[in-house]
């Protein structure tokens, strides 16, 4: 892949500002989670997934990028491992607009790693990448030359928590305890009430 120019990738942002382009609609990740839970099927058949709109240096940048956000922990898989990186290929089928924000925020993500440490973002030590992502992690901090990668980076990690917690693995990772049958519905647990400074007697 040849060097991409800062002015390359900021004229990618520019005809599709990163916060208004990533944006989707809840049916739209639930339908892309669907596919990707097709997709984890096939490949459990022997049907290796292959991303139709990233490309394969993309596709890379972006299974680290996530799991930067969501690391694999003692209580959960990382965000490839729920299939985050399959469900933003799949949301970016047929919506230009998501796709040049998509590839012009990669971009620019390489650009300024080339800038800082002459390698793309994925050459780059997991140190490197670490302090790039501190630098763009945070938009209150962040300095004004990095505003186009900060808008970029906060709406793919929007993009990953949504693709990370609509998964089985990340309800499970949430605890959360709804969609169950209960039998008999006795009440509020009194720890749960307690926390809460409240009681059925107020």
């Amino acid at each position: 892949m040849k060097r991409i120019t800062r002015r390359t990738a900021l004229k990618f942002l520019a005809s599709a500002p990163a916060a208004a382009a990533m944006s989707w609609t809840m049916a739209e990740a639930e339908a892309a989670r669907e596919q990707v839970e097709q997709s984890r099927a096939a490949a459990a058949r022997g049907t290796a997934f292959q991303p139709k709109f990233f490309t394969a240096h993309e596709y890379a940048t972006v299974r680290v990028l996530a799991d930067h956000i969501i690391p694999k922990d003692e209580r959960s898989g990382s965000a490839t491992d729920a299939g985050v990186p399959e469900f933003m290929d799949f949301m970016m089928i047929d919506d230009p607009r998501r796709q040049t924000a998509m590839r012009g925020g990669l971009a620019l993500i390489d650009h300024l790693c080339l800038e800082r440490f002459n390698k793309r973002f994925i050459e780059c030590t997991g140190a490197q990448q670490r302090g790039l992502l501190d630098d763009i992690a945070f938009p209150a901090r962040a300095p004004q030359s990095l505003s186009h990668a900060v808008t970029f980076f906060s709406s793919f990690r929007d993009l990953t928590a949504s693709g990370f917690w609509t998964t089985r693995m990340g309800i499970d990772d949430l605890q959360y305890r709804g969609n169950t049958y209960v039998r008999e519905w006795t009440g509020c647990p009194k720890e749960a009430l307690d926390k809460l400074s409240v009681s059925y007697d107020d």
